[in-house]
């Protein structure tokens, strides 16, 4: 397992090893013990979601601001633009984001900590994204930034308008969300 660090230190992108041969391949997509030493802090993945979304779906920016969920994400199928925004007023990252391809070729996670607002776009027809969470989905405390918030000017390279969710159109803007202290 490779650790690439990213523009804001506590967002890590996460590469396998990967093992092929002319029978396909093979790669531990998850390791404890190596994610903990890796990383620097022990984690307790409680929960794995799963979703499928078709071709300019946009989905985020999504947290939860009690129970703040970190989050392991992949994509099984396809690829997509994940994008991590840092909310943590107190952080000297405060209000920047990050992005990666995620795909089902690179095999890329990426480590989205608590105190971080997530989203992706998908680029291909298709794709499957599933992400690990160390906390338990508790949609009492679920909150949402817009995705096309003009303070955070996230660069999600669109070609045309994405389809986005009822609820997620309907999200705070940067100034007025709730975030972390």
């Amino acid at each position: 397992m490779k650790i690439i660090p990213t523009e804001i230190p506590d967002i890590l992108i996460v590469e396998p090893q990967v093992f092929q041969d002319d029978r396909g391949f093979f790669y531990e997509s998850y390791n404890q013990k190596i994610f903990t030493e890796k990383i620097g802090l022990s984690t307790c993945f409680v929960q794995d979601n799963h979703s499928y979304s078709k071709h300019n779906v946009l989905r985020g920016l999504h947290y939860q601001i009690q129970q703040p969920q970190g989050k392991l994400v992949r994509a099984l199928v396809g690829t997509i633009l994940d994008i991590a925004v840092d909310i943590r007023k107190s952080s000297p990252t405060f209000g920047q984001w990050v992005s990666c391809i995620l795909s089902a070729e690179n095999k890329r996670q990426l480590w989205v900590p608590a105190g971080f607002a997530h989203g992706f776009l998908v680029l291909s027809d298709a794709a499957e994204v599933l992400y690990k969470t160390t906390e338990y989905y508790a949609p009492q405390h679920e909150r949402c930034i817009l995705w096309n918030d003009p303070e955070l000017a996230i660069d999600w390279s669109l070609t045309t308008t994405p389809i986005v969710s009822a609820k997620d159109q309907a999200g705070e803007s940067f100034k007025t969300a709730e975030v972390f202290s």
